[in-house]
């Protein structure tokens, strides 16, 4: 599987990172995401930005599987962005699959 290019990552000055995913399709978006969540310490809340309708569909159940916390839609945002917190222990995935276990 070709690898995502690389998106835009950040952190603000509350400690809060800023994913912006743009329009890549949630497939290749989770493989990203998972990549930089495994950087982040435990309780790292992440803000992505996402315009992939599919978005609010994969990224909690991507969460419930892997352990990490949604905590849903960032309002008021000027695109869709979506926040999660960062597990102690998530479970592992397949690092070119990330919606499927190790």
């Amino acid at each position: 599987m070709t690898l995502p290019p690389q998106v835009a990552a950040s952190i603000d000055d509350d400690g809060v990172w800023h994913v912006d995913g743009g329009d890549l399709g949630c497939a290749r978006l989770l493989i990203h995401l998972r990549r930089h969540v495994a950087t982040l310490e435990a309780g790292t809340v992440v803000h992505l930005t996402s315009t992939d309708p599919v978005a609010p569909i994969d990224l909690p159940a991507w969460c419930r599987l892997t352990g990490h916390v949604y905590l849903g839609p960032v309002e008021p945002a000027a695109r869709p962005t979506y926040a999660i917190e960062v597990a102690a222990a998530p479970t592992p995935t397949d690092p070119n699959k990330p919606w499927h276990r190790a």
